[in-house]
This record gives structure tokens, sequence and C-alpha cells, in this order.
């Protein structure tokens, strides 16, 4: 797959696609545990997945900034930096009891995370022969499906079974309910400083390891605007839909524990098994997906896929009982393939806009800190989770109208497809 000399550099490099798959599906475990630990409502509690992705929205340029300026290693090491420092953060979060320190540290570790996405994914697809960066990527892509299988699994068993139950705490005085409520949101610090030590060991080894230097001299003239990118109408579709899907994505996978506690009656560590299993699914598909668009169009996969998921939202939201759970984990199996899909159409022949065009699809995930509060919104006016899926439904309908007519280039001076990152 890599050349020998790069073979090391690639398995670096996979490693950092699996740390923030495990990052970002550790969330749907803290939702839970801090809407517990600091009796929030719903709405209050997807702050955790605003202020992770509204730092997309913010760090997206200044990442894109580090690698042309100082190269994809140091750009790497900030990254892995930034994450370190967040989840030591989550220490003092702990001990002040405070919520929105806890938003903070989340905030920092979304930076590092963005920034690590800017610049591994187009160095895993540089690393090595050209004609095969695409299946590189997809491999490399693969840890994170792996990662949403694991930490879900994980994350339960370390932070959610060292609390109370609801009928243990009411049945505590207020002073010792605070107390042990104090004692569940300090459950967080053992599992973050190790993932934060863990990171800053991979940052000094890549610190340590000589990186082969990648040029990228396309040959095109430069943009001159984030707005003359986006005149490119499939690109202006593609970040409405990345936007669309991002927040759609997160609705099902944050608030799948608080879901199925309500749809089909499900402890939270058994949510967080079959959590599990949509991560599981979201990886098969991933893989499953990738071989069929040898034979169906991208854009046709991904316009039936979110057919599909239209359908099975209504079931999420009529729905009762075990099967509630099978429609979300359905769902799962046929998000996988759209994120790529729809980065790769969204950015197809920008030419000299494919940079900033990049740019600002990544932008749009922050989708995933907006979508999910509407989300949160009609669940607590409600009083309802499963009416919650209309949201993601709406989302899907955007996706499918991108895949049938949204992703179509239009423009006339077309002159070789742009590389996808």
């Amino acid at each position: 797959m890599a050349r020998n000399k790069n073979l090391f550099p690639f398995l670096l490099i996979t490693t950092l696609f699996f740390l923030w798959g495990f990052a970002h599906n550790l969330d749907p475990i803290l939702i839970p545990h801090l809407k517990k630990s600091f009796t929030l409502t719903t709405v209050q509690a997807t702050l955790v997945d605003s202020a992770v992705f509204i730092a997309y929205f913010f760090m997206a340029l200044p990442a894109g900034f580090i690698m042309r300026k100082f190269g994809y290693k140091i750009g790497i090491i900030t990254g892995l930096l930034l994450f370190a420092t967040g989840c030591y953060l989550f220490i003092p979060a702990a001990n002040t009891q405070q919520y929105n320190f806890f938003l903070v540290a989340l905030f920092i570790i979304a930076c590092g995370l963005t920034t690590l996405e800017t610049a591994a994914n187009p160095y895993a697809t540089a690393l090595g022969d050209p004609t095969t960066g695409t299946q590189r990527l997809n491999f490399t892509q693969s840890f994170n499906g792996l990662a949403a299988f694991l930490a879900p699994i994980i994350g339960a068993r370390v932070i959610l079974t060292k609390g109370h139950t609801d009928a243990e705490l009411n049945a505590m005085t207020a002073a010792n309910r605070q107390l042990a409520l104090a004692a569940e949101a300090s459950s967080v610090k053992t599992p973050y400083f190790i993932l934060g030590s863990v990171l800053v060991i991979i940052a000094i080894i890549f610190a340590l390891t000589k990186l082969p230097r990648i040029q990228h001299t396309e040959g095109r003239p430069a943009s001159k605007s984030l707005f003359h990118a986006l005149a490119h109408r499939h690109l202006a579709w593609g970040v409405a839909a990345q936007f669309f899907y991002v927040g759609a994505q997160v609705c099902v996978f944050s608030l799948f524990i608080l879901y199925a506690g309500k749809s089909a009656a499900l402890s939270q560590v058994q949510a967080a098994d079959y959590l599990g299993l949509c991560g599981l699914a979201f990886l098969i598909g991933r893989f499953l997906g990738t071989g069929i668009m040898q034979y169906i169009a991208p854009q046709r996969l991904l316009a039936s896929y979110a057919a599909i998921n239209i359908l099975l939202c209504v079931v999420a939201i009529t729905a009762t009982g075990m099967i509630t759970i099978y429609a979300v984990i359905a769902i799962c199996f046929f998000m996988s393939v759209m994120f790529p899909t729809i980065f790769a159409l969204g950015i197809k022949d920008l030419q000299g806009d494919t940079e900033f065009g990049s740019s600002l699809i990544i932008m749009s995930i922050v989708g995933g800190a907006i979508v999910p509060r509407i989300f949160a919104y009609i669940s607590d006016a409600t009083g309802n989770i499963q009416l919650g899926y209309v949201v993601p439904l709406g989302c899907f309908v955007i996706i499918t109208l991108f895949g049938l007519t949204g992703c179509k280039v239009v423009a006339k001076d077309v002159v070789e497809p742009a590389t996808v990152l």
C-alpha cells in the first residue's frame, strides 16, 4: 500500500484516524453522563456537540494556514498537543464542577481534531503512489469506523457504570445527592488523563520521526476568494449537504443513548452497546459502499441511501420497542458513505478553487453544532425524543436532492477533475 520507506509514517498517520474517531464517539457517552451529573435539559446537554463542532467552523482556515506555512508535521504535532490539552482540562473541569469548563475543554479538543483532520486526510492520500491514494485514504478512514464501534462500548464501562441509579439518587438527601453527582462528574478524569498522555507520547514520536515532505504542485491558478469558490453551484450544494449530513449524523449518534432509553427502555450501558453496533454498521457500510460504487455512480448511491434513511426516520418516529433501535442501526449503515461522497462530489472540477472549496466543506461541519439543538428543542418541547427524528429526516431530504441534481457540475470551463483530499 505504501512503499517501505513510507510504511512507518503511514502507520503513524493511521493512528490519528482512530484517535479522533475515538474522541468523537465518546461524546454520546458524555452527553447522558453530564446531563445527569449537572441535571441538564436535553437542549443544555447538546451543548457538548455545539462546543465540539463549532470548532470546525473557526479552526478550519487557521489549520490550513498552519499546513501551508509550517508543513504537515508541525500541523499534526500542533493538533495532537491541542487535543491533549483539552483532555487534561477535564481534570480541573471536574474538580471545579463547572459545566462550562467541560465545554471549553471539548472546544479545545475539537480544535486539535480539526487540525489533525486538515492534515491527515491529504497527507494519507499523498503518502505513496498517487494511483493508490484513494485506497490509502479508504484504508485509514476504516479505523475511524473501528473507533465508532469501540468507543461507546469502552466509554460506557469506564464512565457510565460509575454512577448511581435515579432511584438511588432520589432516596438521598439533597446534600448527599449533590456529593454523589459531583463524584459522577469526576469519573471522566482518569480516562481523559490517560487519553491525553497517549496523545503526548504520539506527538513526541511524530517529532522524532522524519516524515516524507509532500509537495502539491497542481499548476492551477489560485482562487481569488472563498466567495469566488462558492459561485460553483455544485460546491454551494455540497456545503449545504455536508452541513445537514453532519447535523443528522450527530443527532443519530450523540442522542442515541437518550433515545434508546425512551423508545426501547434500554439502560444506558445496554444502549451504549447498541451504539457500538451502530458504529459497526457504519464501518461495514463504508466498506460495502466503496465496493458498490464500482457499479453504481456515487451520486445515485448517495441519493438512494438518503431516500432509504428518510423511510427509516419515519420508523424511528412512529414505532416502539426494539424495532426503533434496529431502524437507527440501519440509518447508520446507510449514512456510512455520505460524508466522503458529498465531499468528493462537492469539490469535483473546482480547479483553482479546490483548496477554498475543501475549507468551506470542512467549515460546514458546524452543522453538528446547530442541527442537534433543533432536535433537542423538539424533544424538550414535546416530551417525546422520538419526534426529534423529524430533524434528521429533513436533513436526508436535502442530501437526496443533492445526489439527484445539486451535485451536477454546470461550469463550462472544466479542465480536469480536482484531486480529492
